[in-house]
């Protein structure tokens, strides 16, 4: 799943395209925003629950199936109105992993551990993820290649940020054990 990726939102959205049921709401999740990482059944019939409990969805037809029974869920004003919203809102800027780069430079620099091979380490890493994304753009279809695109431009800043903090180890290093 996409980080900051809102499971309850999501299939309030894909409710108000059209009424579902909760294998079809998981089916298209899976297809359109699970890319690595299915929604599990249980997830997509608690969230259903929790939104039918708050007024967001409420089921409009029972129908009966091969197993349990066959539920259709719609979208309330309330669940329209919170999907409007989110969709008009922007997503915070976040840094994503450069808390955590940051973090553990500094505390290298403060321990008196390596952090230039620390650095190179997780340039590394990036390059490879690089490599596996490159891949899926190569090989995916359109919805692919978008997220692909998307992680290889956060990666690209990353490995640009990689390559400022090693040219400024020595400042950074000044500062934090002086």
């Amino acid at each position: 799943m996409v980080v900051g990726m809102s499971v309850p939102l999501t299939l309030l959205g894909l409710l108000e395209r059209q009424p579902s049921h909760g294998y079809d709401l998981k089916r298209d999740y899976d297809l359109w925003f699970g890319h690595g990482r299915s929604l599990p059944f249980g997830q997509v019939y608690s969230t259903l629950g929790r939104l039918a409990r708050d007024g967001k969805v409420v089921m409009d037809e029972v129908t009966p199936g091969e197993g349990p029974e066959r539920k259709r869920y719609v979208i309330t004003e309330v669940g329209a109105t919170e999907v409007d919203t989110w969709l008009t809102e922007p997503v915070a800027p976040e840094p994503h992993q450069q808390t955590v780069l940051f973090a553990k430079v500094v505390l290298a620099l403060m321990l008196d551990r390596p952090a230039e091979e620390y650095l190179d380490t997780q340039r590394r890493a990036h390059l490879a993820r690089m490599r596996e994304l490159t891949e899926t753009k190569r090989t995916g279809g359109l919805v692919d290649g978008l997220l692909a695109d998307h992680g290889l431009f956060h990666l690209e800043a990353d490995l640009r940020w990689i390559d400022t903090t090693s040219a400024r180890l020595d400042q950074l290093r000044a500062q934090v054990k002086p």
